[in-house]
């Protein structure tokens, strides 16, 4: 498998992904995708708002948004800014060094539909700060030619055990609303 450089010419060089969010459930995912499929990638250990060291040491262990929400007073607050680094100041220096460097971006993230019907336009409510984040920076990277937003959506799988699984969510809530909505199977 390889790709076409910009010439037009074919090279033999094959694909190689590199994946931020080794430790969420998507990065893990993706990284098992690969793996099985013989692709290659590598998981990032840099900051992503720190340009110098996405390419030079690719990656960043992102926090879990879930336990964000659980923390008190002064944690809180540093959950609030951590999710910004994360969710807009990262990605979108991510696909601004993509873009300085040629390369296309996916991002491949969690995301949220902001709206239902002609009733419930964007602003009405985009939910959870976390959410309010997806939103905004989802929003700013339409400007970007080189990158490709795929959002995951209420991610399922088989694993009725995990606690990311948005059946093993559902099912503790105490109250269901039924609204049409749609969903990502994530099984690797």
């Amino acid at each position: 498998m390889g790709h076409q450089a910009a010439n037009g010419s074919s090279q033999a060089k094959p694909y190689k992904f590199l994946i931020y969010g080794e430790t969420g459930r998507i990065g893990g995912v993706l990284g098992r995708l690969c793996q099985a499929q013989g692709i290659g990638y590598a998981y990032g250990s840099g900051r992503l708002e720190n340009r110098e060291s996405i390419f030079g040491q690719p990656g960043v262990r992102q926090l879990d948004p879930s336990l964000q929400r659980h923390k008190r007073d002064g944690q809180a607050q540093r959950g609030l800014v951590e999710t910004i680094r994360a969710n807009m100041v990262g990605t979108l220096t991510l696909a601004d060094l993509c873009r300085e460097k040629g390369l296309v971006l996916i991002n491949y993230a969690t995301g949220c539909i902001f709206e239902y019907d002609s009733g419930h336009p964007l602003g009405s409510d985009v939910g959870s700060f976390y959410s309010k984040t997806k939103a905004m920076v989802e929003d700013l990277l339409k400007n970007y030619e080189n990158v490709c937003t795929l959002c995951v959506r209420m991610p399922i799988s088989f694993d009725l055990s995990n606690p990311r699984n948005f059946i093993t969510k559902i099912c503790a809530y105490e109250k269901v609303v039924n609204i049409p909505n749609s969903m990502t199977i994530l099984e690797p």
